[in-house]
């Protein structure tokens, strides 16, 4: 994975700007006698943004950018002069990506379309100024609102493919090879096991004007689910996909056993992927004649829907693009439109991400301190009502 352009895992620290403190200014002019407070207000601090871009395929560009810092607001000045605002920065993210807490592994939010804009960490409001707290009683006061502090915050970033179908089966099972028969995707293939390192996606036609996408993932061994292989750091791909596309070849030794193995390290990777709509396809069968296709037959699991293909000679191929594309556009299937992302836990993480050590800037102290901190919070939950 180390010369692999494909990133889908990567771990940075985001820090939304502070906002600018509040001038304490008196206005003094020749012929204004007691002029009185025109302490402007503090700008805001800059927001970290997230943005969907369909034509980013991979997180790489994270990779070499692993602090993202707006900038802080800049103070008032004299005669209510509002401070500069924060320059916002907008991390632009491949569709399909979801975000998690560094540190607790709570899913934070995703971005799922094109130009989808999500305000990951809000900079902090700026202070207000001192002629805002004038009153009959108190004609001159001393005193302005210190910005908002920034917010910080580690998170990790993980990229799920957007794919129609996902092909799930153990290693050297043909899902490159049937993935390169019924699109103009080219993944790599070869006759020894995780040959496809990396996810691939391709584009099926389908009678003539219509198509789907289709997802490749390396395959998958027992254990999946607890690390063992590299199901476990792909596995994520198909979280998204509408239906689950089961590969066994004909020359195994147990089909039922090996669609029950695949099965169970979805379930314990994510529970949600068993509620999937799953179809099996029994591949290589070039080398089968009718009799050993009938038996096979009658040891295939019960109740998904099954298809005998071969991606060398296009034997099943359009009828499992019809299979395919039922199930796709079934009633189920579009009442599944969203899904619940699990949580982060250990064996969900990339251990080289997770121990990447953050230089992190002493905080700064604000430069106009409350003289009674007492009214702070009051004062910010008054802002808040009156401008919504």
């Amino acid at each position: 994975m180390a010369e692999s352009n494909f990133i889908d895992y990567v771990k940075i620290l985001c820090r939304s700007g502070k906002g600018g403190a509040g001038s304490r200014h008196f206005h003094r002019a020749k012929y204004v006698p007691k002029g009185g407070p025109d302490g402007g207000d503090g700008g805001r601090g800059g927001h970290i943004i997230l943005k969907g871009n369909r034509h980013m395929w991979t997180l790489l560009p994270l990779r070499y950018q692993r602090h993202v810092f707006a900038t802080d607001g800049q103070s008032g000045g004299a005669g209510r002069s509002f401070g500069k605002d924060g320059e916002d920065r907008i991390i632009e993210v491949p569709v399909g990506t979801a975000v998690f807490d560094a540190d607790s592994g709570e899913f934070l939010c995703e971005i799922t379309e094109d130009g989808e804009e999500i305000k990951l960490l809000r900079g902090g409001k700026g202070g207000l100024g001192n002629w805002h707290f004038a009153t009959s009683t108190n004609r001159a006061p001393r005193y302005a609102q210190p910005g908002q502090p920034a917010i910080e915050k580690a998170v990790i970033l993980e990229l799920k493919l957007l794919g129609d179908v996902g092909l799930v089966g153990f290693p050297n099972a043909g899902k490159s090879t049937l993935l390169s028969a019924i699109s103009a995707a080219k993944p790599k293939i070869a006759d020894y096991p995780f040959t496809t390192m990396e996810p691939s996606l391709g584009i099926v036609n389908y009678r003539g004007d219509k198509s789907f996408v289709m997802a490749d993932i390396p395959g998958i061994i027992e254990g999946a689910s607890e690390g063992k292989g590299l199901g476990l750091r792909f596995l994520r791909h198909i979280e998204r996909n509408a239906v689950l596309l089961f590969m066994i070849p004909a020359d195994s030794n147990d089909i039922r056993k090996d669609y029950e193995v695949l099965l169970k390290e979805l379930k314990e990777f994510n529970p949600e992927l068993a509620d999937k709509s799953r179809v099996l396809a029994v591949s290589k069968c070039d080398m089968l004649d009718d009799e050993l296709r009938d038996e096979i037959a009658k040891e295939l699991p019960e109740g998904i829907p099954t298809v005998f293909i071969s991606a060398v000679t296009g034997q099943g191929l359009t009828e499992l693009k019809d299979l395919l594309w039922r199930e796709i556009n079934s009633e189920e299937n579009q009442v599944k439109s969203t899904m619940t992302h699990r949580n982060l836990d250990v064996r969900h993480r990339v251990e080289e991400e997770d121990e990447f050590i953050f230089h992190q800037d002493d905080t700064e102290e604000d430069d106009y301190p409350l003289d009674d901190s007492d009214w702070e919070d009051e004062f910010w939950e008054e802002e808040d009502s009156v401008n919504g």
